[in-house]
């Protein structure tokens, strides 16, 4: 299985009033491969945000290497980590951050606009992954018509929508019931098992690991555990 993501003794450290250090990671090592879906669990203050940011250049350690492909992506500059963001990942939030004078549809097709996805194929794309998450007679609704679940599916029709191989996913169920959030980590399995797309989400839910292909487990800025789920599609 091929390796699509990896961070080595990573280390993120933020200096403080009185001078002194804090890490919100020490010395991470973690692989991802591709097509999986991948959790990294943790209380908060466990540092499984701050790691899943820097996964996805985000955010920069402070000492460490991660890659993408097996290639570096610590010397690229801000507008190539910029266009590897846009191209590449994908991201979904707790907050789910749609435009809310937007619709479902219009929120979809302007993520297209952003990635530069071909015009004449955007109306249709935008359509098709809105369908591919239950809501293809919801798609002119705005967010505020919309439940939690639904704002959370529109999300991921927005994220997958590009073709990205990586999707970063932190805490996308925290504000959903557990019902809800199961039907949202099942349809990233879906994505996963069916378009061949990678998965890292962060959560502290049991229910949601048990989903996992990988469980990384994190305390105090490390990791304490991995465990692997047998995971049949």
């Amino acid at each position: 299985m091929k390796n699509i993501l990896k961070a080595e003794h990573i280390t993120r450290e933020f200096k403080i009033g009185d001078g002194s250090t804090v890490y919100a990671l020490k010395d991470v090592n973690l692989e991802v491969n591709e097509g999986e879906l991948v959790c990294l669990r943790g209380r908060s203050g466990s540092g499984k945000t701050t790691l899943i940011n820097i996964l996805g250049a985000l955010d920069r350690q402070s000492s460490g290497n991660v890659y993408f492909n097996e290639k570096s992506i610590d010397g690229l500059s801000d507008s190539q980590r910029d266009k590897l963001r846009r191209k590449d990942f994908s991201f979904v939030f707790q907050s789910v951050a749609l435009i809310s004078t937007m619709t479902a549809f219009e929120n979809v097709e302007f993520s297209l606009r952003l990635s530069g996805y071909p015009i004449s194929k955007r109306s249709e794309r935008a359509k098709e992954c809105l369908a591919r998450v239950g809501l293809a007679k919801r798609m002119h609704h705005r967010p505020g018509e919309l439940s939690g679940g639904e704002q959370q599916r529109v999300a991921i029709a927005r994220a997958v929508a590009h073709k990205p191989s990586v999707i970063f996913a932190d805490e996308p169920t925290a504000a959903l019931d557990t019902a809800t959030g199961t039907a949202v980590v099942r349809l990233f399995r879906e994505l996963v098992r069916d378009d061949g797309i990678t998965v890292v989400m962060t959560t502290h839910d049991e229910a949601m690991m048990e989903l996992a292909d990988l469980v990384y487990t994190l305390e105090d800025g490390e990791i304490t555990d991995v465990k692997r789920n047998s995971i049949s599609s």
